[in-house]
């Protein structure tokens, strides 16, 4: 029996959760009334400013006549724009992951030994302690893997000397490692809990030096260790896109408010790994696949156009699926005509569902993202407009390169670490303050009453 279950159920803590209800809703109209802006975006969803960074710019505005006009959106990393930096190392038959990772903690591309002395940072970080897989990894093994992630992090802290240093050199230090250790704790994760959980086969298989991050990744996931050379450039942009949005997204935030206290590495990552698990950040692909899923069972012609529209407007009308109203993978609270890590990501989905023999599936994701924004329009009041996000196509992706549901999102934790990093280091160069936002009490005054006098 499930004794967690039965006691959260129990007559005790209903009573509980009525009151914490009944006594903590505050009157949305007091939001409007004192101009606090909810989720620290206005109604146009732009966010307050809270501030500065060099790291990366997102766009999706453009000023016309003094008024600021939704336009596609562009992205760059230290001043880049995305799609060149992208463009340039496919172009140059090159693995993007370690010069982009290279670009966003130091602030420019490396030359080529500079590239190499990197990536020989990153294999010599590529090692656990000893037997950590077997007492820590493999220990309490379970399908949440970001929980896996974060009790591996803070669990290194115990082995490092120097945890709590938080001097430039020592933290560039721990960072490097984390980045290359983050796709190990992933997997190894997973296959103990497809091991003991599932009573599944168990491999450990150790990372290659002369391997980039991405074919590492898919080397150790795999039991023959195989994979193709478009699985792998796949992957590989996949990480690059999801590396780093701007200081604003809740887990970069995170680790901006987390660094400011002056708290050490891991416990900073921990805390990022913590916002980017919630299903509004990095879970979001995972809930993606899932309502495709959903659809696949409800609609009996996966061509017919008519019905597939009316599944969506099931979506948002909250007949269908989960109910919360949300076609997931559609809109940005940024981007609004277009968000350009899926404009980008489109055609190397493309050519993977190709090399996969997934064409209809692709078909289906490309009617969905061109009737998804005119169902929204219709049965929504919006400020914006709407258009798939990189989440629509990321979960696609990783389904197609056998990675199972439960790394999606490490997936994408492995790719945030370097933009985590290049924020916590951006924050200790230039905190002076801790962040400490204001909120306003808007309770009224209470008399304390004796406790034989209370009802």
């Amino acid at each position: 029996m499930n004794t967690t279950v039965q006691w959260s159920s129990s007559q005790e803590i209903k009573k509980l959760a009525e009151i914490c209800l009944r006594d903590n809703q505050i009157d949305k109209t007091l939001y409007t009334k004192y101009d606090v802006k909810r989720g620290l975006r206005d109604i146009n969803g732009k966010g307050v400013l809270a501030g500065l960074t060099q790291i990366s710019q997102i766009q999706s505005t453009q000023k016309v006549n003094g008024q600021d006009v939704p336009c596609d959106g562009r992205l760059f990393y230290r001043g880049i724009d995305i799609r060149d930096l992208t463009e340039g190392f496919i172009r140059e038959g090159r693995l993007g992951y370690e010069e982009s990772a290279y670009l966003l903690l130091f602030g420019k591309l490396p030359n080529a030994a500079e590239l190499e002395n990197f990536k020989k940072l990153i294999v010599a970080c590529r090692m656990l302690p000893t037997n950590f897989v077997r007492d820590v990894v493999m220990k309490a093994p379970r399908a949440d893997m970001m929980n896996t992630l974060s009790r591996s992090v803070l669990t290194l802290a115990n082995y490092d000397k120097y945890a709590d240093d938080i001097s430039i050199p020592n933290v560039i230090r721990q960072c490097i490692k984390l980045i290359g250790i983050f796709p190990m704790l992933a997997v190894y994760g997973f296959h103990s809990y497809n091991h003991y959980q599932r009573d599944k086969s168990l491999y450990i298989h150790r990372p290659k030096p002369e391997l980039s991050m991405a074919e590492n990744i898919l080397r150790m996931l795999r039991p023959d260790k195989r994979y193709s050379e478009l699985e792998a450039r796949v992957l590989d942009l996949a990480l690059v896109l999801h590396m780093e949005h701007g200081g604003g997204n809740n887990s970069s935030f995170t680790m901006h408010v987390v660094t400011s206290s002056g708290t050490d590495t891991y416990s900073s990552v921990a805390a990022a790994l913590a916002s980017l698990k919630g299903p509004k950040h990095g879970g979001a692909n995972i809930k993606v696949v899932e309502m495709i899923a959903d659809l696949k069972s409800h609609v009996q012609d996966l061509t017919d156009r008519d019905a597939v529209e009316n599944y969506l407007e099931k979506l948002v009308d909250r007949e269908a699926f989960d109910r919360t109203g949300l076609i997931y993978g559609m809109g940005h609270a940024v981007y609004s005509l277009s968000d350009p890590r899926a404009l980008i990501f489109r055609d190397s989905v493309a050519s993977l569902a190709k090399e996969k023999g997934l064409d209809k599936d692709l078909a289906l994701y490309t009617m969905i993202e061109e009737l998804a924004p005119q169902v929204i329009a219709r049965k929504r009041r919006i400020y914006k407009g709407v258009s798939a996000n990189v989440d629509f196509y990321s979960g696609f992706v990783y389904g197609m390169l056998g990675l199972p549901k439960e790394l999606f999102t490490p997936m994408f934790a492995v790719a945030r670490i370097v933009g985590w990093s290049a924020h916590r280091l951006e924050e200790l160069i230039n905190m002076d303050k801790i962040i400490r936002p204001s909120y306003l009490s808007v309770s009224d005054e209470a008399v304390y009453t004796p406790l034989a006098e209370r009802i």
